[in-house]
């Protein structure tokens, strides 16, 4: 892993100023495409509120399978998982990934290594692949791919949380890197104010948002 300054941001919560640079978690990517309102309402506002039921349950789901896993893990550093990789199969989880270059970071449930390719999965509640789910699990593809510097394919995943069913996935593409780019570089004006934080217009989206009882810019009924 490349070694790095990092300093909490001031005023952002979740950002941390890393090699002079601002950083956030790449799970904004996620909460941008849900609302991105919702992370100036936490992270810069300051507004704390209880976590939701289906975060409590990814959280100790997440718990449970690093737990299982590390039962028959074989401890080894990044770069040597990388060199295995390029003659064997190796399964990775909860691997963690940092961007400079992007000023993104996070952790990545699971990693598959093959000698042809890397595949990056994102375990979701629901098996619906969500564009604000495809834009996290890209996220991590980027930020894997400027750490490894391989020119292996790599592969973007969706999975059911708490099951085997992917039930979406793509290469990592051209295409799908420039576009997680520039998503990357909204979020990154959003943070120095180049950018207003814009809230959604879907009224579904904020009755189902844990901020809504704070949030100043709710949708109305028939908005959309």
């Amino acid at each position: 892993m490349p070694k790095t300054k990092s300093k909490p941001h001031p005023e952002i919560s979740q950002v941390m100023i890393i090699d002079g640079c601002n950083n956030f978690p790449i799970s904004w990517l996620n909460k941008q495409g849900y609302c991105e309102y919702s992370i100036y309402l936490e992270n810069v506002k300051g507004i704390d509120v209880k976590p939701t039921r289906n975060m409590v349950v990814g959280t100790q789901e997440h718990t449970r399978l690093e737990m299982e896993f590390q039962k028959d893990a074989e401890p080894a550093t990044f770069e040597e998982m990388l060199e295995t990789s390029k003659t064997a199969e190796l399964l990775s989880r909860e691997l963690p990934v940092i961007s400079s270059r992007y000023g993104i970071r996070g952790y990545i449930d699971e990693v598959w290594m093959t000698p042809d390719e890397f595949i990056i999965i994102d375990d979701k509640p629901g098996k619906r692949a969500f564009s604000s789910s495809i834009n996290q699990v890209f996220g991590y593809c980027l930020a894997f791919q400027d750490m490894v510097k391989d020119e292996r394919r790599i592969v973007g995943a969706l999975r059911e949380r708490g099951t085997d069913n992917i039930f979406w996935s793509a290469y990592f593409d051209g295409k799908a890197e420039q576009d997680i780019v520039s998503l990357i570089n909204r979020v990154q004006n959003l943070l120095v104010g180049k950018t207003d934080f814009i809230p959604t217009n879907n009224p579904r989206k904020c009755r189902s948002c844990r901020l809504k009882i704070k949030c100043d810019k709710k949708a109305r009924p028939g908005s959309l």
